[in-house]
């Protein structure tokens, strides 16, 4: 059946009012009209209506390896035929054989406890954290230091870390001891300082909140290697490297969530390789799998994980996940790492990254374009009222955009729902397996929008 057949199958208006009915969305008010999407392949997406969109975002920063792998369907019917599920209270292949890829992939040596979501791996983080201090003789080491505009999930601890008040309206209060210090964001720098004058005060902000908190009750700092939903705020080529540091001077744990850095999207591995620091905690997910089963991972430095042998009745880390490590799911990531190495699809990450730098150096003068910010072939544009005074962008000016690309056949995000008032600034992030005419496209509608916002003003 070819894709077209498959559409005429379906009748639109049946399953919108089945929608409208049954499925609650995300991230949305009442939604009567979803945009629904039938069919992908490669960086493209089809709705139901036979309509064609490049996927600009990768789903959610997730598709990697771009839609409709038969290699990675193939693999998951073979391993649901052979095991389709089997508790890692005990062990399986698939998990074995990830285990130690991915280890590979960190260049380091880490235990790998799987999960299903970045939220997940994120809460698994925290528990063993704390364990891991309780068991060396530090109890009261509970707390953790997050940054403002970072996001780390949705459940209730993984949401008290992030630092988007719009996220955590009306949930609170959430879970307790998280700490937040202002993001490395140099175009908004929370200490006033210039790129000229920078003296890393943002890193430093993360030594003082330890202090003033007292060393003896942080557990850990927890950072993406660039804040990504929160705006793509990318920090100086030192931030890393200092709190890094810090952490080692007060025996505090780094935690370093890759769920949209890794698996290349950064040009390297994992993002916090573009800093050559060592994290003690790496959490992952999305790119794992480039999103063809739900699947997530924390990885837990040898040292740590050592410390959780058996002395005591509940010195084992003491939490299980029905379906984290499912055979299917880990034997998904195996082959889309095998995909990823195979088509170098690290390399090309960086080959987009710079084919965006050079086709929209013309939006940098655009007089509603602050800064164009890009980490791999991830992309953040900081919308403005005015280049000068840097007021944030409307929320009317920046839905005008999104739906702009959206008619010219290129769909992006925007960090919606982050903090108030600062909801302007447009990602792309598209697969890692994008073509030269998918990156061109890109560009060329992006130049085009912004060219028609210009004109109006």
């Amino acid at each position: 059946m070819t894709a077209s057949e498959d559409l005429d199958q379906w009748n639109k208006e049946d399953l919108l009012e089945k929608d409208r009915k049954y499925v609650w969305h995300h991230m949305t008010a009442h939604n009567e009209n979803p945009m629904i999407i039938a069919s992908g392949d490669g960086s493209w997406v089809t709705d139901i209506d036979g309509n064609r969109y490049l996927d600009g975002m990768s789903g959610l920063w997730c598709v990697n390896v771009g839609h409709g792998r038969r290699e990675i369907a193939e693999a998951a019917a073979d391993q649901m035929m052979k095991l389709a599920y089997a508790t890692l209270v005990q062990s399986h292949i698939p998990a074995i054989e990830l285990a130690a890829k991915l280890n590979e992939w960190l260049i380091g040596d880490y235990r790998i406890f799987y999960s299903n979501s970045g939220s997940d791996a994120n809460e698994v983080a925290f528990k063993i954290a704390r364990q891991y201090h309780h068991q060396n003789g530090k109890p009261s080491k509970y707390k953790f230091i997050s940054r403002h505009r970072a996001y780390h999930g949705n459940s209730m601890g993984a949401l008290g870390a992030t630092g988007q008040a719009q996220r955590k309206l009306k949930y609170e209060p959430l879970g307790v001891g998280f700490q937040h210090v202002p993001p490395p964001y140099c175009y908004r720098c929370p200490f006033g300082q210039t790129k000229e004058t920078c003296s890393l005060q943002c890193a430093k902000a993360i030594e003082n909140a330890i202090v003033w908190e007292g060393p003896d009750s942080v557990a850990g700092v927890i950072l993406e290697p660039v804040i990504t939903g929160g705006g793509m705020i990318i920090p100086p080529d030192d931030y890393l490297p200092m709190v890094r540091s810090i952490c080692d001077k007060y025996d505090v744990l780094l935690i370093v969530d890759e769920v949209i850095c890794g698996f290349g999207r950064s040009g390297k591995p994992f993002g916090h390789q573009n800093y050559e620091v060592r994290p003690d905690i790496v959490t992952m997910a999305k790119g794992l799998t480039s999103a063809y089963s739900p699947l997530s991972a924390t990885a837990v430095s040898s040292e740590l994980y050592d410390s959780f042998q058996e002395k005591e009745a509940t010195s084992h880390f003491r939490h299980i996940n029905t379906f984290g490590g499912n055979p299917v799911s880990c034997k998904v990531a195996l082959t889309n790492l095998e995909i990823i190495e195979r088509e170098d699809l690290v390399g090309r990450s960086a080959e987009i990254g710079n084919a965006f730098r050079s086709g929209l150096e013309p939006l940098q003068e655009h007089p509603h374009v602050g800064e164009i910010r890009i980490f791999g072939s991830a992309m953040g544009i900081e919308l403005v009222e005015d280049r000068e005074s840097k007021i944030p962008a409307s929320v009317e000016r920046v839905t005008k955009i999104v739906m702009a690309c959206k008619s010219k056949g290129l769909l992006v995000g925007k960090n919606g729902d982050t903090v108030h008032g600062f909801a302007n600034i447009i990602t792309l992030s598209p697969p890692l397996s994008s073509t030269d005419s998918d990156v061109d496209f890109i560009i060329a509608t992006l130049l085009a929008v912004f060219g028609q916002e210009e004109e109006k003003g």
